[in-house]
């Protein structure tokens, strides 16, 4: 079974996250930033990451710079789901390092949709 981060400050984002990735198979663990979300990276790499741009302590843009420069940091599918929405915020979150970009709100077929695209998850036939 595959491993998904959830990283976000909202409870209540990371909940409704874990219902959907647990229905498409994943183990799910929860971080509330990305200081929290590095310290589950260096116990054991995951699969893949659905990350928040807006946290307190660290941002999910930098929080991806520090996983990208970890040992089996660049193996990761990472998925920024945000609100932010400008073009150079998803520019810059793909540059650094990010597989996927969406908004928030989202429901299982967005997130089914953009694992698909990165590989995580087979495409229906």
């Amino acid at each position: 079974m595959q491993t998904c981060l959830v990283v976000d400050d909202s409870s209540i984002v990371r909940k409704i996250a874990r219902r959907i990735l647990e229905g498409l198979d994943f183990q799910v663990i929860e971080a509330e930033d990305g200081v929290d979300a590095l310290v589950v990276c260096k116990r054991a790499m995951p699969e893949a990451v659905l990350l928040d741009w807006n946290m307190p302590v660290m941002d999910g843009y930098h929080f991806l710079s520090h996983l990208r420069r970890m040992p089996g940091g660049e193996t990761p599918k990472v998925v920024f789901c945000t609100t932010e929405n400008g073009i150079e915020h998803i520019s810059k979150a793909l540059e650094g390092g990010a597989n996927e970009y969406i908004m928030k709100p989202f429901d299982k077929e967005i997130i089914s949709a953009k694992f698909q695209e990165v590989g995580l998850i087979a495409v229906p036939e």
